[in-house]
């Protein structure tokens, strides 16, 4: 009993210091509310909105239908140039495509002679470039193969493909984007605080008042991994029931309650983790760039962005020992299929493993640090 009110009271001097930071709250607030919104809206991974311009030579009923092609939501309405504006109008970065139909294309279309027409694509724009200019050509061939049928559509085919999307009927990259940041962010943070709050201690010279107490160094940790675990976790819960159901209107599928629990058991991991890179560190900007090289591949080869499948074999074996693999992966189980503990007891098992060693391995090093200092 001692012991657990030592890391309580010691816990709740952590949620003080906390509340004392002006910068840290700004944060966590942004973190868990704008940059989950930012993320789910903001950043497309579809065609939308696209600028388009059309340079029509011809000026003939096939090349006017291909300009009443375009529409919202995927292109803006076309602007007619001319073939003078075009380099202007790319240079600018006015225009991501601009479809150039030259002289006499219907005739030539009509006479069977396959004309060609220019479509000039903006590629410092990747994410529109790539499936805008494929879409654009099916767009382009749709409508000169009905145009010289004399009418809409072709014959049907002998397989008819039914499409069946299962957790995201309609492919809205919004459900995604927002679940994953509040992921993301969840290991972001996590790692922050509890490695900032041990360097604040060792700015602000109050490790050692912390030294001559009748505390231990398990202690002192259990107390910053526990307060700035339940930080994070009321973060999350709050974002992901007022910023992702509230604002984004996103359905979670699963149980809230198990999601946080999942996510209890991540923060024991990368909370022991950042302390241990704030006992490597010896000032703020070094706790901040050795933080760069450490989140950048735990957030990159977990499976956030791309599947564990399509990377090299030798990646996945090493993964399978930071704790983001796993929570990613029951996370996206629970809030995107509804799966119960019955489906993700194996990564629940695997974080609480990941977590004791991390802990354990933090602990020592806190411990020679505590040591060296003293």
């Amino acid at each position: 009993m001692p012991h657990l009110a030592n890391i309580v009271r010691l816990g709740v001097k952590e949620l003080w210091s906390l509340a004392r930071d002006p910068i840290m709250l700004v944060l966590i607030a942004y973190t868990f509310t704008v940059s989950i919104y930012v993320s789910a809206t903001a950043m497309k991974e579809t065609l939308n909105k696209a600028p388009i311009a059309i340079v029509d030579e011809d000026g003939s009923p096939l090349s006017a239908r291909i300009g009443e092609s375009f529409f919202l939501p995927r292109f803006q309405a076309p602007v007619m140039l001319s073939a003078a504006d075009i380099d202007a109008g790319m240079d600018a970065g006015t225009y991501t495509f601009v479809l150039d139909i030259p002289p006499d294309f219907q005739r030539d279309v009509l006479a069977g002679r396959s004309p060609a027409i220019q479509l000039n694509v903006d590629a410092t724009r990747m994410s529109q470039a790539f499936s805008g200019s494929s879409y654009i050509q099916q767009m382009v061939l749709g409508e000169v193969t009905d145009f010289v049928r004399r009418h809409r559509g072709g014959a049907p085919a002998p397989v008819e493909l039914a499409l069946r999307a299962r957790f995201n009927p309609n492919l809205e990259a919004t459900w995604f984007g927002a679940l994953m940041e509040i992921i993301t962010n969840v290991t972001m943070l996590s790692i922050i605080l509890t490695g900032a709050a041990l360097i604040r201690e060792r700015e602000h010279g109050t490790i050692e008042h912390l030294l001559v107490m009748p505390v231990t160094p398990a202690e002192i940790m259990l107390s910053k991994v526990w307060s700035m675990g339940l930080v994070v976790l009321l973060a999350a819960a709050f974002a992901l029931l007022g910023v992702v159901r509230g604002v984004l209107h996103v359905p979670v599928e699963g149980s809230v309650a198990l999601f946080l629990a999942g996510a209890a058991l991540h923060l024991f991991a990368t909370n022991s983790l950042g302390i241990f890179m704030a006992t490597l560190a010896r000032s703020m900007p070094q706790f901040g760039m050795l933080a760069v090289l450490v989140l950048l591949p735990l957030q990159l080869l977990s499976g956030n962005v791309t599947p564990r499948e399509s990377m090299p074999q030798f990646v996945q074996m090493v993964m399978q020992a930071a704790p983001t693999t796993h929570f990613v992966a029951l996370s996206q189980a629970i809030l995107f299929r509804g799966a119960g503990l019955g489906v993700v007891w194996p990564q629940f098992l695997a974080l609480g493993a990941i977590g004791a060693v991390f802990f354990g391995i933090s602990l020592n090093r806190f411990r020679k640090t505590i040591s060296q200092m003293a």
